[in-house]
Formats: C-alpha cells, sequence, structure tokens
C-alpha cells in the first residue's frame, strides 16, 4: 500500500509541476487530466471512492469542456513543449522546490498516516464515505440542484465571455 500511494503522490507532483511549468493549454489540459486521475486514487484509497467518483466526473464532463473551449480560441499555431528551454527550466525550479520541502518534512511520520480506511472495516457495518452519501441525498438535495444550477451558469458565463464579436450560428446573414 505504501508504494501504490507513493506512485500516486509522485504522479500528482509531477502533473501539478506539468500545469504550472507550461503556458500552453494544450500539455496543461493533460497535467490537470493526471492530477485529476492521481488526486481521485489518493482518495479511493483513503476511503472515499463516491466522493472521488463524483470528482473525476464532474470535474471532467464539466470543467474541461469549458478549458478545452477556450483553449480553441486561444489557438497558437506551434505551442511550446515540455522540451522547449523555458518550460524545462520552469519544471526544473519547480521540482527543485517540491523536493526542498520534501526534504523539510522527510522525518518519517508521513509513513504512519498512509493507513487507509478500509483496513478497518472488520469493526463497522458500512464503508467510510456510505453515510455521507445518504446524508447527501435525503437532506442536502436542494445543495445539489443548485450546485448544479450555478455549474450552468458559469458554463454560460465563460461561453459570454470567450464569444467575442462573433455571434457563431446566430448570426444574420
Amino acid at each position: 500500500m505504501t508504494y501504490l500511494m507513493s506512485l500516486l503522490l509522485i504522479g500528482l507532483m509531477l502533473g501539478l509541476i506539468a500545469v504550472a511549468s507550461n503556458p500552453s493549454p494544450y500539455f496543461a489540459a493533460l497535467g490537470l487530466v493526471v492530477v485529476a486521475g492521481m488526486s481521485c486514487g489518493i482518495m479511493i484509497s483513503h476511503g472515499g471512492p463516491f466522493l472521488s467518483l463524483v470528482l473525476f466526473l464532474i470535474y471532467l464532463g464539466g470543467m474541461l469542456v469549458v478549458f478545452a473551449y477556450s483553449a480553441a480560441l486561444a489557438a497558437e499555431p506551434y505551442p511550446e513543449s515540455w522540451g522547449s528551454l523555458s518550460v524545462a527550466f520552469y519544471g526544473g525550479v519547480y521540482a527543485g522546490l517540491v523536493a526542498l520541502v520534501s526534504l523539510f518534512f522527510c522525518m518519517g511520520w508521513s509513513e504512519y498516516s498512509w493507513v487507509p480506511v478500509d483496513e478497518l472495516s472488520e469493526q463497522s457495518l458500512f464503508r467510510g464515505d456510505m453515510s455521507g452519501v445518504a446524508s447527501m441525498y435525503s437532506s442536502g438535495g436542494w445543495m445539489l440542484t443548485i450546485s448544479g444550477w450555478s455549474l450552468l451558469l458559469t458554463l454560460l458565463v465563460v461561453l459570454e465571455l470567450t464569444r467575442g464579436l462573433v455571434r457563431g450560428t446566430l448570426r444574420v446573414v
């Protein structure tokens, strides 16, 4: 389990470095997908499979569509890739900062906090997040409705702001 958590955390850090160091939206979108996948894997290993599924579906289903639309409007003929000099420099700087911070906190205390919730399942009738899911759907249904409408409103506002003066298919010929 420690090896899996180490792999997920290293993938999360590499994805965050890829997003932070790359100015091109195309390669940053790939880094965001890696970050979402790794963080959902970390959440699953700590006993939250439903929450990680909701995060992954909402993130990839909603926010990445807006990001792809914005990236299509800012189309570059020759985007900077991970092999260019400036991106490699910033990636090295961010990787060095992550290494310094991890050396500062590397005292062995973090190895004992990686015990997942499922290892204590013999003493419980339910998984870690099942009671929260039932509570969210029973008494928090109005909050889910408000969240859905706010995501739709955010999508429409972003589309309106990035549209510009061109009317698309609604213009009069």
